[in-house]
């Protein structure tokens, strides 16, 4: 046995599956057409009734909303994979620097509104929850290297809430709208861009709170070895 708790025989399969698998992506990727016509025009005709004027968001929360849905499952999955190789990383932090503590204080509000707008803007034009929730992560980031002890944050109930928000609403929100119209993720046109507002504001916390979560590592329950 290794590190990794594998056998020689269990490693191999591993590998070899994975090889497998990226021969038949690499097989499907040569097989695609550079070109898949009607799709860019059926965007097109139904973006009125998308509930944004953005094609590309229009296209992620809405007409293929199950993506971006099991996207916002993947990254919780990939916070609790971190947490699971142990506790978090505790960093010998050096006395604040005055002039990073006030770099600190400026950057971190025009990332909160630089994100804000990249949140609000993704309805119109580029932008959305990934972009705005990465700007927001940063200034996590930031304030870390900063000095900022965050650590009950980070094992407080409030940071899991956070964390579980952007997919709790879309499962939410796909179940409310399969009640009342029988079909999953399907948005009614006249409520479709408050509810794809309150889905991608949700994912932006999210995805702040999951991304400074892996910039720390561990779990921040668990007891320092």
């Amino acid at each position: 046995m290794n590190a990794t708790g594998l056998s020689p025989g269990s490693r191999l399969a591993v590998i070899g599956f994975l090889l497998c698998l990226f021969a038949w992506l690499v097989f499907v990727l040569v097989g695609l057409q550079p070109e898949h016509p009607g799709v860019a025009e059926l965007v097109t005709e139904n973006l009125r009734l998308s509930g944004v004027g953005n094609p590309v968001t229009a296209v992620l929360i809405n007409f293929r909303g199950y993506d971006t849905l099991l996207e916002m499952g993947v990254l919780l999955l990939a916070m609790l994979g971190v947490w699971s190789l142990g506790t978090m990383t505790q960093v010998e932090v050096a006395p604040p620097n005055p002039i990073l503590s006030h770099l600190t204080h400026a950057l971190v509000p025009l990332l909160i509104l630089v994100a804000g707008y990249l949140l609000w803007n993704g309805a119109h034009s580029p932008g959305g929850a990934f972009q705005a929730g990465s700007v927001l992560g940063a200034g996590g980031v930031v304030m870390l290297l900063a000095g900022w002890r965050l650590e009950q944050f980070f094992a407080g109930l409030v940071f899991r809430l956070i964390a579980c928000l952007g997919l709790g609403l879309f499962i939410a929100t796909g179940g409310l709208l399969l009640l009342t119209s029988g079909e999953l993720l399907w948005y009614p046109p006249v409520m479709a861009g408050p509810l794809i507002l309150l889905i991608e504001t949700g994912a932006t916390l999210s995805i702040a709170a999951v991304l400074v979560c892996l910039f720390v590592g561990g779990n921040p329950d668990l007891p320092e070895a």
